[in-house]
Parts: structure tokens; sequence; C-alpha cells
């Protein structure tokens, strides 16, 4: 059981790591990684979830007891993240929303997907994808709402959000998805040729993603703020997948549908966290902490949470 756990994490992270290194050692600079990772993100990534989302079975894959256990329990942990962080850390209610985004948005794309894929197999992916699909509109919107209700400086409110639906609409992942949708729903047949080009790129997504996440991840540090960065840790990584499951057993999804959900909920912050927290510039120090120690840290809770599983 043991060795076959390894093998589902271990190559995930490995790549992760070996982008890590190269950037470190220098075999590869900074200005690549970033070409890499906008490669990932503006083409291979809304690839695979074209892919994905034209042929999943839509009634199955957005049950509402899906989204309801998964966004209540990082909903929840968001919250507690906040009141802890603003009371106990003495941060001010913007920081502490800013701090507390890391505690929310999970890196569903760029762990959650490659992880469960080798864990479940491929054709148990609609719920991951489904996750996936709603994930940035409802975190920036819990985010933004929260931000701007609780915060007295900046742009207004109207402003804001006008500027973060409008970058959510243009983002390439939402076009991607927003594609797919069109096919599915529409019923449309694409050329086979398309297809396969299609599916060429999606092919480089995870592996070219991850290589990027660790040169990404040599920017970050583990400051003064370690104290909240492992705040955020054990509740993304342990309270929130654990809330998660509780959830699953009492809407009574079934075991297999349980699985992907729970694991989806346990692996690390994304680098949104951090993207929110400069949009804001509220808790950068504590989001960029909180972002590479969680990934170090995942490695070992994800693993037990698929032993548990």
């Amino acid at each position: 059981m043991l060795n076959e756990i390894l093998n589902i994490v271990a190559p995930v992270f490995i790549v992760v790591a070996a982008g890590y290194l190269a950037v470190r050692t220098g075999l590869v600079s900074a200005k690549p990684i970033d070409h890499l990772m906008k490669f990932a993100i503006t083409f291979a990534i809304p690839c695979l979830l074209f892919l994905a989302t034209s042929s999943i079975d839509l009634a199955s894959a957005f049950d509402w007891r899906i989204l309801l256990a998964y966004y209540a329990a990082a909903t929840t942990s968001f919250i507690v993240t906040f009141f802890i962080v603003k009371n106990f850390f003495k941060r001010r209610p913007g920081e502490a929303v800013g701090i507390a985004f890391a505690a929310l948005f999970s890196n569903l794309v760029f762990l959650g997907l490659p992880i469960s894929e080798r864990a479940w197999g491929a054709d148990s992916m609609a719920p991951n994808f489904a996750l996936v699909s709603v994930n940035a509109p409802i975190c920036y919107l819990i985010g933004i709402t929260a931000m701007e209700l609780l915060r007295a400086d900046g742009r207004s409110a109207l402003d804001t959000t006008r500027i973060v639906v409008n970058a959510i609409f243009r983002n390439s992942l939402m076009i991607g998805i927003g594609l797919g949708f069109i096919v599915n729903i529409g019923g449309i047949s694409l050329p086979e040729a398309l297809i396969g080009a299609v599916d060429l790129l999606a092919r480089a997504a995870l592996p070219v993603g991850l290589f990027a996440l660790g040169g990404v991840l040599t920017r970050y540090s583990l400051s003064k703020s370690l104290g909240e960065a492992s705040l955020i840790s054990v509740l993304s990584l342990i309270v929130q997948p654990a809330m998660t499951l509780l959830l699953c057993q009492l809407l009574e999804l079934p075991d297999s549908i349980i699985r992907s959900v729970v694991l989806m909920s346990a692996v690390a912050p994304g680098v949104n966290a951090y993207l929110f927290a400069s949009m804001y510039n509220r808790g950068l120090d504590v989001a960029a902490s909180t972002v590479l120690l969680s990934t170090l840290l995942s490695v070992f809770s994800v693993s037990a949470w698929l032993f548990f599983l």
C-alpha cells in the first residue's frame, strides 16, 4: 500500500522539485520559467479543461452535493483563518482577508488534477473538473466581497468587482471551460484533426505546469510569517479535507466521488493566494510563505489522505 501511494504522489512532486532545483541551481533562469507557466496557463491547461468539460456528463459532475461539501468546508476554513489571524496575530481586517484567502483557494489544477488522475484514473475525473470550472469565480467572489466589506481604503467595491469579473471572463482557463460547455451543451461535433491538435496541447499541460510551478516557488521564502503560514497549512491540508469528508458522508455521496472531492480539498493553496494578496497589497508575506510551506508539507499530507481514503 505505501509503495503504491508513493508511486502516485512522488512523480508529481518530483517534477515540481525538478523545476525548483533547475532554477535554484541556475540551469534555468526565471524568464524561461515565466514563459513555461504562460504556455501552460494560456494554451495547454485551457485545452485540457476544454476536452474535459466538452465530454463530461454535466448532470452527474455538477451534483449540488459535491459543490456544497467542498465549498462549505473551504469557506469555513477561510472564516476560521480570518478570525484567528485578526484576533490572535493582530492583523488589520484587510490583511486578515488577504491572508485567509490562502485557506480558501486550493491548487486544484496543478496538484489536484494530476494526483487525482494518478490515484483514481482518468475515467473518475468528472467531479474534479466540475470543481475546477467554478473554483475561481466562487473563491474570488467570496474574497472580494469580504475584502470590500472590511477594508476602508482603495478603489470602490463596484470598480473592483468590475475589474475582477472582467479578468475572470478574459482568463484563458475560463475561456477553455466556457468553450467546452458550449460544445457539450450544444452537442457540437468537432473535426477529428482539431480534437487531435487540442489533445496534443492538453498532454503537455500538467508536466509543463508542474515544472514551472517548481521554478516559481523559488521566489518565495519562509519569512517571519511562519506562524500564520503554519496555521493555514494545517487548516488547508488537514482540517478542510476532514470537514469535506464529513459533509460528503452526511450528504450520502458515493464513495467513488467522496475520495475525489476529499483529495481535491486536501491539496496545498495555489499561487492565486499570492495573486489575490498582491491585488490588494494585503498580507503578501504570509501568502508567499503559505504557498511554499503548504506545498512542501502536502507531499506528506496528501500521501496520508490517500492512505486513509
